[in-house]
């Protein structure tokens, strides 16, 4: 159980909130990398951990896209393809990374690790084509560089992002606060 194996780690997350529901999402999070998917029994967890009811949890894992119920590739690609993306080949290149790795979208290759998606917005418009590898950032991409970096995850070595989001540090990243994001540096 996640209350056991992750109990400082919980603790010292719930105690950034006033309310324990306010929590939920990084321990959805939680639950995701420690099951590789959100499994009913990880939505009952974590109802408990945040006091909530499970059919509660069970909307928000149902509305976020970044929680999955079913199990994905030890690496999920997602790859804009939104109008932005599109114009700068993204489309073509989500079907040349689909035909590189033998699955469609949704699909899990035979040795487990990979699975790939379309995603509207990754918010890298300038970039494109664009993917995220487990919320990892990879950009300016053309199908070589993107195959070199699937190359190396298969034969174990990692690579390094453009951008990491860590969803469990700052599950509001990105949100307004006086006109201004929180990434944005104060003037």
């Amino acid at each position: 159980m996640l209350i056991e194996k992750y109990k400082d780690q919980i603790e010292k997350t719930l105690g950034k909130y006033p309310d324990r529901r306010s929590a939920v999402m990084p321990m959805l999070y939680l639950a995701q990398q420690e099951y590789g998917h959100i499994t009913p029994e990880a939505m009952a967890e974590v109802a408990e951990i945040c006091e909530m009811s499970v059919t509660q949890v069970r909307s928000l894992v149902g509305f976020y896209t970044m929680y999955y119920e079913k199990p994905k590739g030890k690496y999920l690609i997602q790859v804009c393809t939104d109008l932005p993306c599109a114009l700068r080949g993204a489309e073509q290149f989500f079907e040349a990374l689909k035909d590189y790795l033998g699955v469609e979208e949704g699909e899990v290759t035979p040795d487990g690790l990979f699975s790939i998606e379309q995603v509207m917005c990754l918010a890298a418009c300038d970039k494109a084509p664009v993917m995220q590898i487990n919320f990892s950032y990879c950009e300016g991409l053309d199908i070589d560089k993107a195959k070199a970096i699937i190359d190396d995850l298969r034969a174990g070595k990692s690579y390094t992002p453009a951008y990491r989001w860590r969803a469990a540090e700052h599950a509001h990243a990105g949100r307004k606060q006086g006109g201004k994001s929180k990434a944005e540096p104060e003037a």
